[in-house]
């Protein structure tokens, strides 16, 4: 049986907490400047002993609206700075936070809702409240929902003033009230219920403790990776939704390490933020560096055909010196090669991030390797980590010791074995405590033990190294009993500037089919480069021969990578993406993929037409 494990460098007490840490930092650094946010139309600073009045105060106003100690609080916002006040002054209270993230449709939150129990919640927006209030109780305590199980109580919003409604409403309520929570606290009290982003079902709350989250930053902390960028100095923006798992433990990570973060939840105009903040590190999901990649490919291919070759060139260049590193070293004409393209392309697309990122980390899913070779060998590597709700996040990171294609080694006080049949099993101080009212899933996914199990399949290199090889649960299995994974294909097949997302089929069929969106920005320029016109039909473009020629070379591509068997044969061009609003996508930009079989069924039983 194949396992890896990495020693502990950190403790955690009984009594401590992401909270305490931040507390005990602010005894020592109370002048430190934290976070930078926007106020009166600028950006000013925070500091240590700043954010801590903030979150006692807030801390004072969900005491005085009666939130006891181990009352669920549900959070429902796009990242912003506010979000984090509150998510520590919900632990300053006793309470436990409830993430919802700003997309979720009005059926994920009732149920969050109804199943967190939760006796209080903060929006971000009045079509937020909008889409909460039916499950809000009313003045004599009885449901306005026929029928809910509801305990909420009361709904602020943070664009009406929510922070500074509750600072006064608890203006007189003692510090001590709020102290003697922080102190009546223990690690392994429940902390947050973080919902799964149910790319399967039904989301689960995941129970995770304060041990967890303090276990999880620290042993980013202690990791050479941390150690690097989380520390003051440093400056890191937190742009991924924080309610999910992976940005709120890095964002964790930074205030403990004492690194200054900014706030930013609109990625379409990301590039701005990364201009005025200049991060030192960027952290995304692999759409986000996909998005980086084909913006720099769209801008040489705006130069005609010139700037199409000089990309080609430059591309192939740096994953060549990349992949060089893995073995004895790049040439001496490899490396003036990509010296000459750094004067020419490179140093522009650092820039464009902010001009002082050192590295980029990649979670939530796998990235394309040539991806990750890519960024490698144009001076900003992307370090690969692995993680689930269920782990608090990050379980492996690549660093120091990178090897692309693998998740790196299990952090510290982790372990990780690999099934007889294959499956990722994990086991470490920031595995979960179980899922909230489900017993019976939580009993199914450890084993005996101790190990949870992931549904991922893997394996274990040698030097320790986790690769993850695909989902035992995403398996397509051909009529032919041909076992594909889909995802790499996928990967692969999305970093082609005009797709937007890609799904594969053809479980218990003869061949691997594909559906395929269009991005709608690089279609726009597509046409206006081919001379199409705007208002041709959906249909009428995506018969294009020259359109569909252009998807069939990302798909050539992609099927040079596999054996013929596992192959895409067939391809559909849909008539438009999936999305969060369909539950097509999660949060993270995961496609559900029984959603999209089922909303596109047509469509996939058309590619199997004879």
């Amino acid at each position: 049986m194949q396992e890896s494990s990495t020693k502990a460098l950190y403790s955690v007490g009984e009594n401590e907490t992401c909270l305490t840490a931040v507390l005990d930092n602010n005894k020592r650094r109370p002048k430190l400047a934290l976070f930078t946010r926007p106020k009166n139309f600028e950006w000013v600073s925070v500091t240590s002993e700043e954010f801590i009045a903030e979150v006692m105060a807030v801390a004072k106003g969900l005491i005085a609206n009666g939130v006891e100690y181990g009352d669920r609080v549900a959070l429902l916002s796009e990242t912003r700075y506010e979000w984090t006040v509150m998510d520590f002054a919900i632990w300053a209270a006793g309470a436990v936070t409830v993430p919802i993230y700003g997309s979720s449709s009005a059926s994920q939150i009732q149920w969050i809702i109804e199943d967190s129990g939760a006796v209080f919640a903060i929006t971000e927006t009045r079509e937020h409240t909008e889409l909460m209030r039916f499950l809000e109780l009313d003045s004599d305590g009885k449901p306005r929902l026929k029928g809910s199980p509801t305990k909420l109580r009361r709904i602020l919003e943070f664009n009406s003033s929510a922070l500074d409604t509750l600072a006064f409403e608890g203006r007189d309520v003692p510090d001590d009230a709020v102290w003697e929570r922080i102190h009546s606290t223990k690690s392994s009290d429940l902390a947050s219920l973080v919902y799964t982003s149910g790319t399967t079902g039904r989301p689960k709350g995941c129970r995770l403790t304060h041990a967890n989250w303090l276990a999880e930053a620290r042993s980013v902390l202690t990791h050479n990776i941390g150690r690097t960028i989380a520390r003051p100095g440093m400056r890191y923006i937190t742009f991924l939704p924080l309610a999910h798992v992976f940005a709120r433990a890095i964002s964790l990570a930074m205030a403990i390490g004492g690194a200054q973060q900014s706030h930013w939840s609109d990625f379409s105009t990301i590039n701005v933020e990364f201009q005025r903040a200049q991060p030192n590190m960027i952290l995304g999901v692999p759409r986000v560096f996909e998005k980086i990649r084909n913006g720099v490919q769209a801008q040489a291919k705006s130069r005609g055909p010139l700037g199409i070759l000089l990309f080609a060139r430059a591309e192939a260049t740096a994953i060549q010196y990349s992949k060089a590193l893995d073995g004895d070293g790049p040439s001496r004409i490899v490396k003036w090669r990509r010296a000459l393209y750094d004067r020419l392309m490179y140093r522009k697309i650092r820039s464009a991030m902010g001009g002082a990122v050192q590295f980029g980390i990649s979670g939530g899913s796998a990235m394309n390797p040539e991806l990750l070779h890519f960024f490698r060998g144009i001076g900003t590597t992307v370090y690969e980590g692995y993680g689930l709700t269920e782990c608090t996040a990050a379980f492996c990171v690549n660093y120091d010791d990178n090897i692309i294609g693998t998740v790196g080694r299990p952090s510290g006080g982790c372990s990780a074995r690999i099934s007889d049949d294959g499956e990722v099993c994990l086991k470490g101080r920031i595995i979960f405590d179980g899922y909230w009212n489900n017993e019976e899933a939580t009993k199914k996914c450890f084993d005996d033990d101790g190990y949870f199990h992931t549904g991922d399949l893997g394996e274990i290199l040698d030097s320790g190294h986790l690769k993850i090889t695909g989902r035992k649960k995403e398996l397509l299995v051909t009529a032919g009993g041909k076992n594909v994974s889909p995802g790499p294909l996928e990967d692969r097949m999305r970093t082609h500037p005009l797709i937007s997302q890609v799904m594969l089929v053809g479980d218990g069929q003869p061949f691997i089919g594909c559906l395929v969106t269009l991005d709608e920005v690089a279609v726009e320029k597509w046409k206006r480069d081919h001379g199409v016109n705007d208002n041709v039909s959906n249909r009428e473009l995506h018969a294009n021969p020259v359109l569909r020629a252009e998807i069939q070379d990302a798909i050539n591509d992609a099927n040079s990578t596999v054996s013929h068997a596992e192959a895409v044969k067939k391809f559909h061009i849909l008539d438009r993406d999936f999305t969060e609003e369909q539950g097509e996508l999660t949060a993270t930009l995961k496609v559900k993929r029984h959603v999209v079989s089922q909303h596109f069924s047509r469509d996939i039983a058309n590619l199997y037409q004879k």
